[in-house]
């Protein structure tokens, strides 16, 4: 249900109270936050869905509508809502918030919903099976460990395409996991298991929840957004 009340000023308060590198703590933040997440995100300027919608549909070659596509860390699904726009139509979608599964089902989108704290569990995919499996979201310190992204490829077919796009949150956890999740990436393309098809940089990933006040002010307006990435890799085929 949404509320028409909400403000900007709602959603930062809400997420600077959230400080927690526990993946049990983001379960249970999701779960809270599932029936104002969409009119949320918009208050945020999140454009981390489309800006990793639109790159990976600029690369992906070949007619949609009979690909299969793994939603991970799918929320109320908010990707799938932007690639149906684009043709595509099989959706596979794992969160581990029960409360954002349940906004996902309403959509209609979803072929299946599988619930899973990524790193805890291991990801409910089968291995080999999807030509697209995009993550939005949710590789950050207190969300999925770096070692996910292993378990994205895995799933992927044999030329298949994984989509991450990631923000860059502001702090020693979330930079030290980006520094790790690139060195986890130039691993894995340096074993052959898949190859970089492109990335893309943004400036205006998300408005910066933890920007209050009279400082604010003083800023450009580019200057109030996280910047973010949107990577895109091709599954090789051996």
């Amino acid at each position: 249900m949404s509320d028409c009340s909400r403000t900007l000023d709602d959603v930062k308060t809400l997420l600077r109270a959230f400080n927690d590198t526990d993946p049990q703590q983001t379960k249970k933040l999701y779960d809270s936050w599932a029936e104002t997440y969409d009119q949320d995100l918009d208050l945020l300027n999140y454009r981390a869905p489309h800006l990793a919608v639109d790159f990976m549909d600029d690369n992906f070659p070949g007619a949609r509508e009979e690909v299969q596509v793994l939603d991970v860390a799918c929320g109320s699904g908010l990707v799938a809502k932007l690639m149906v726009e684009l043709g595509f139509r099989h959706f596979v979608g794992v969160d581990c918030s029960k409360g954002m599964l349940d906004q996902a089902a309403k959509t209609g989108r979803y072929q299946d919903l599988r619930l899973a704290l990524l790193g805890s569990d291991p990801l409910p995919a089968q291995t080999g099976v999807f030509d697209v499996v995009i993550m939005v979201g949710g590789l950050d310190a207190g969300f999925a460990p770096v070692s996910v992204v292993r378990e994205l490829c895995h799933a992927a077919k044999p030329g298949g395409f994984v989509c991450m796009a990631r923000g860059d949150h502001r702090g020693s956890p979330s930079e030290d996991y980006g520094k790790d999740l690139q060195r986890e990436l130039q691993l894995m393309e340096d074993e052959g298991l898949w190859s970089p098809a492109g990335h893309k940089r943004t400036l205006r990933y998300m408005q910066d929840p933890y920007l209050s006040g009279e400082s604010i002010q003083d800023l450009l307006p580019e200057e109030r957004f996280l910047s973010g990435t949107v990577y895109l890799y091709q599954k090789s085929i051996q």
